[in-house]
């Protein structure tokens, strides 16, 4: 978001509100005239601030609007202070702090002095909002305090990510209406470019205001393809380097936000937003495109004519897709709330440390460059485990997911970067549908009411969407959103997983890229096939156990764990505890690894420490 000025938090005027919005205003805060003009200003904020953004949220349902407000309002006024040129980094960072203290004071009080942060405190209770999703957004915005270089793509969509989870919060109002932004798991790629595609139309629009202020928000990887550009940019000279520049780069943004397959299977309301905001980016880029010389010294602005094209038809989809959805306004929460904004991402003092063994065992020391960055488990014999013991077998699956917490406090315990469970394949939906029931119900209830939720664990999913219930989708979701920022130990769970089956989707996801024209056929490198993984940052598997007394890997993995070393054990999964797994990693540190070259000469001393056979 580029910082424009908004209004003072003084005499909101409710005139300056339509007549629809102020009844929608009135009906939401009842007699309570702090909280309206708090809701008034926050309004009028979005409105100056972000026009488009604001014009967007005129699709939504009316309900849906004064909250949307609050979260775009707070992001405004964060990136306002993050932003303020004439305000040294220090004293700006101090003032972001305070900010976002003082709001965690708010949310404790449910209430606030400062308009702003009354509605945005109203809106977390009443809509129930997990304001702990908001800590990316929070600790990127003291980080925007700083300068922002960016050598790379990846550098500079890492400053984009500062957007995402103020993005999400507003996806998060439509699940708790019940009309859920739901993205396919498959189309996630998708999303993540449109949002990069967002921000570089943004960083073009705003190139005239930022070069004022000194700033040049591209990567050196764009700008070094074109010698010269760079200087020119600086000095607002409009040179045939900057004129292919700008060219190049209006065309790689319209592929970014160009992907109409991301709101396949959306509620039809929601896919008319980003419908939508889609048209309106390929618009402000043509009007980029037509600048020219012009795009140095003022800011392109779409027509009256254009901006009608594009939102009158929008209006009318959206009073058609709304009106066969019912949505009620809840009502605010009163009763304690436990949600609160974090300290940026290195102050983790919120989140609770793994319990202790129950034994009071400790985990062995392995030295770091003997230690497996990822291990992944395939949780074998959960079923069995309750025959064993003339129980039904869904009752091993509740058994099974104690020994789920007692690995994650094992890995937190010994310093494990990456965990990967296989939870549940796509070969398990051949089992008696009472035990698919419970397995997927156990996996549901443990993500949202579970102890892992207050442990330094980021949660991730690996698999497909289909035929898996909505509600375990929506709290995978959920769970992903809510400790993204966690660095404790990455937990991913492999669930409707099959590995022959996420190797076929990113072949399709390459050929598509291929299509496309973003990859030459004749030059696709494994790098490539692995870029386009579900999860591309997901480490190599260096060790993969097996419980259950069965030596097969069952379609885990494939690609990840081509290189794994293997380790069978013949105990059922709920009788495993942290020690196994401590076990494990022992093992692992012991052998000798090569990927392929040659054995290591044995020493003398290194045969003697060797165990007998």
């Amino acid at each position: 978001m580029r910082a424009k000025p908004h209004p003072a938090a003084t005499e909101p005027d409710l005139s300056t509100l339509a007549p629809r919005e102020r009844t929608t205003a009135r009906s939401l805060t009842g007699e309570d005239p702090h909280l309206r003009a708090a809701y008034q200003l926050c309004h009028r904020i979005t409105r100056v601030h972000d026009p488009g953004i604001h014009a967007l949220f005129q699709l939504m349902p009316a309900a849906l609007r004064p909250a949307c407000w609050a979260l775009w309002a707070a992001a405004s006024v964060l990136d306002d202070l993050a932003d303020q040129r004439d305000v040294d980094s220090t004293e700006r960072e101090s003032r972001v702090e305070a900010w976002t203290q003082a709001l965690e004071h708010d949310l404790a009080a449910r209430t606030s002095t400062d308009l702003v942060r009354h509605a945005l405190v109203d809106t977390a209770l009443r809509w129930r909002l997990d304001l702990p999703d908001l800590q990316g957004a929070v600790s990127s915005t003291l980080g925007e305090v700083r300068d922002r270089r960016f050598a790379d793509w990846a550098e500079w969509r890492g400053w984009c990510e500062a957007l995402v989870p103020w993005v999400d919060q507003v996806r998060h109002l439509f699940e708790r209406a019940g009309a859920p932004m739901t993205l396919r798991l498959d189309r996630q790629r998708d999303y993540k470019q449109f949002i990069d595609g967002a921000q570089l139309t943004d960083v073009l629009t705003d190139l005239s205001a930022d070069l004022a202020q000194g700033l040049l928000l591209l990567p050196r990887e764009a700008l070094d393809p074109f010698p010269d550009a760079e200087d020119d940019l600086r000095h607002r000279r409009w040179s045939p380097a900057v004129a292919a520049l700008i060219a190049e780069l209006t065309s790689l943004a319209r592929q970014w936000v160009t992907r109409p397959a991301m709101t396949t299977g959306m509620h039809p309301g929601a896919a008319n937003m980003l419908d939508t905001a889609a048209c309106l980016l390929r618009a402000q880029l043509d009007a980029v495109d037509a600048a020219g010389p012009a795009l140095l010294k003022r800011t392109p602005r779409l027509s009256v004519v254009t901006r009608t094209r594009i939102f009158a038809p929008a209006r009318l989809r959206a009073g058609l897709a709304w009106s066969l959805t019912p949505l009620t306004v809840p009502e605010p929460r009163r009763p304690a709330v436990t949600a609160h904004v974090p300290r940026p991402a290195a102050d983790h003092t919120a989140l609770r440390t793994s319990p202790p063994h129950p034994e009071g065992a400790r985990p062995p020391q392995i030295p770091a460059d003997q230690m497996p960055a990822h291990v992944a488990v395939i949780m074998d014999g959960n079923g069995r485990w309750a025959q064993q013991r003339g129980l039904p077998r869904p009752e091993g699956h509740h058994a099974g997911t104690t020994a789920v917490h007692e690995i994650v406090c094992g890995a937190l315990d010994i310093g494990l970067r990456h965990l990967t469970l296989y939870a549940f394949s796509t070969e398990n939906w051949k089992r008696d549908t009472d035990e698919i029931t419970t397995i997927l119900e156990t996996i549901r209830r443990d993500l949202d009411e579970g102890p892992l939720r207050d442990l330094d664990v980021r949660q991730r999913w690996l698999g497909h969407p289909d035929k898996l219930p909505t509600e375990l989708v929506q709290a995978l979701q959920r769970a992903e959103r809510r400790t993204r920022n966690r660095i404790g130990l990455t937990l991913t769970m492999c669930i409707n997983y099959g590995g022959r089956d996420e190797i076929t989707r990113t072949a399709a996801a390459l050929a598509q890229a291929v299509q496309a024209g973003d990859i030459d056929p004749h030059l696709i490198s494994e790098e490539d096939f692995a870029r386009h993984l579900p999860h591309p940052d997901m480490p190599d598997v260096d060790l993969l156990w097996r419980t259950g007394n069965e030596q097969r890997t069952s379609n885990f993995l494939p690609w990840h764990a081509t290189y794994a070393e293997l380790h069978f054990t013949p105990g059922y999964w709920p009788d495993v505890d942290r020690r196994d797994l401590w076990q494990a990693i022992t093992e692992y540190s012991r052998r000798q690894r090569r990927h392929g070259a040659a054995p290591l000469a044995i020493t003398r001393d290194d045969a003697s420490a060797l165990p007998s056979r």
